[in-house]
């Protein structure tokens, strides 16, 4: 029987999480609000834990779920390295709907499924999940739907899809959009977009001056931003920056084998 708590009560708040703790090494289900989407997680070290969040969203091992940290140094410590741009972008987006797909640390003993040698770590930015995620240490979490279904943006939508799949549920208010966390590959020689999200590529490629994509449609955020610029376009003669410019035309399909998780 799923548990549930009400977290706009401080003391149900405390409860639920003081639940989570005690139920995440029991290979409980744990969902949560997210920046993004509610989410569903496990701990990412127990594989038969992995192994039931997977079966819950009806979803195979050929799509890996993303690791969340509540800390950067807990993510610095599941990869082999962040590359050269690891770091900017963690400083610039982090805590936030960033995910960053890098080589997993060899040493780890983990399986969360056809990774190839690499793991998505994301650090969200919404208070109740970084608390959870400080208590509980790096959680496998996928968006809290069955596959194929609409996110959920609120406890109920999740409960109403996973049901007593999940052991406990954290009721944290409907989350602020749905729109995706941005996934950028770091595993190849320039960062690589996987999919687009609530952060929109200029604002990346802002930071590390290249960024190579699909050529998907652009989302929501990014149309908004597109628009903006377009209204702030400077005057002729102005000079203007030559990073995001030389690479805006440039399309790179994702690396075969690298499958961006739904959701979260």
């Amino acid at each position: 029987m799923s548990r549930r708590y009400d977290c706009s009560d401080p003391d149900q708040r405390a409860m639920g999480l003081a639940d989570v703790v005690i139920a995440i090494p029991k290979y409980e289900l744990v969902v949560f609000p997210t920046d993004t989407v509610y989410g569903v997680g496990v701990d990412a070290f127990i594989p038969p834990a992995v192994t039931k969040l997977l079966e819950a969203k009806g979803r195979g091992r050929d799509m890996p779920p993303p690791v969340l940290v509540g800390t950067v140094r807990a993510a610095t410590a599941l990869v082999d390295t962040l590359g050269p741009y690891g770091q900017d972008l963690i400083d610039a987006f982090w805590p936030g709907p960033l995910t960053l797909i890098c080589r997993a640390n060899r040493s780890l003993s983990w399986d969360l499924g056809d990774t190839k040698g690499t793991v998505a770590i994301r650090m969200p930015q919404h208070p109740l999940a970084l608390e959870l995620l400080k208590q509980t240490g790096p959680l496998a979490v996928s968006s809290a739907n069955r596959s194929g279904a609409p996110a959920a943006t609120t406890a109920a939508e999740a409960e109403e899809q996973l049901g007593d799949s999940v052991g406990v549920y954290l009721d944290g208010g409907p989350t602020e959009g749905n729109i995706p966390s941005t996934i950028l590959d770091l595993t190849t020689a320039v960062p690589r977009l996987l999919r687009r999200g609530a952060i929109p590529v200029g604002r990346l490629r802002g930071v590390v001056g290249y960024v190579a994509t699909d050529g998907e449609p652009e989302p929501d955020a990014d149309a908004a931003e597109a628009e903006q610029k377009a209204e702030t376009k400077p005057e002729p003669g102005t000079a203007t920056g030559t990073a995001s410019g030389a690479a805006s035309g440039t399309e790179v399909k994702p690396e075969a084998g690298a499958k961006p998780e739904s959701r979260d």
